[in-house]
């Protein structure tokens, strides 16, 4: 591979303090550190999220690909099947771009929109690894809510621990294959927002380690 660096796409929809992190990791300002890969793009589902800013700072070519503005903007939530096409041309489109892109590993850094088969399918044909951080442990609290979701079950104490973790998407919500796993004690003479901000801090190396794996994997597959 010489001196050749990966390419990584990172989507988001927020803040993107996870973006930060790993812009952070590939400027060598952190351990570990990302000396292999460069992020090529960031593709925001929302065009007022302040990650485009720090993608923007840090020089990195930014995209907006907004559902809610774009897709759904003259469709009324009564027209479920129209919305339901909306959706699955809004993954399509999503695809399209990315691959056009051509990217070595795709990073989901608080993406909060649902990857469809519309945009998994293609994108796999591509062999194209797709990673996410999702702020649970694995079979624990799949999709939305997460983080609150194991607060409150640590407030009712059915749990005591809790966790996030970086895994492999496939069509499966939230069930593919973890690659890092932080686990976190709950405790209940913490608050929600406490509790939260524990697990963003895990978030940030999380992201950053997760990602050196992931490029390790693909490192080791193109020798």
């Amino acid at each position: 591979m010489g001196d050749k660096k990966l390419k990584i796409v990172v989507l988001i929809s927020g803040s993107g303090t996870n973006l930060q992190a790993l812009i952070d990791a590939v400027a060598g300002a952190t351990t570990p550190k990302i000396t292999n890969a460069s992020i090529s793009a960031v593709i925001s589902s929302s065009a007022s999220a302040y990650g485009l800013h720090r993608a923007a700072t840090a020089g990195i070519p930014t995209y907006v690909h907004d559902l809610q503005a774009t897709y759904y903007a003259d469709i009324s939530k009564e027209c479920t099947a129209k919305r339901r096409q909306a959706r699955k041309q809004f993954n399509i489109d999503l695809a399209s771009k990315v691959l056009s892109l051509k990217p070595d590993l795709i990073v989901c850094a608080g993406w909060m929109l649902i990857l469809s088969p519309s945009f998994l399918t293609p994108v796999e044909k591509a062999d194209i690894p797709i990673i996410n951080l999702h702020p649970a442990l694995p079979g624990q609290f799949d999709g939305i809510r997460a983080i609150e979701r194991a607060w409150e079950a640590g407030q009712r104490g059915e749990i005591s621990t809790a966790g996030l973790m970086i895994h492999r998407v496939i069509k499966e919500v939230d069930r593919g294959e973890p690659l890092v796993v932080k686990k976190l004690d709950l405790r209940k003479d913490e608050t929600l927002e406490q509790y939260e901000e524990r697990v963003h801090e895990n978030e940030h190396i999380a992201i950053v380690e997760g990602t050196v794996l992931a490029l390790k994997e693909l490192e080791d597959k193109q020798r």
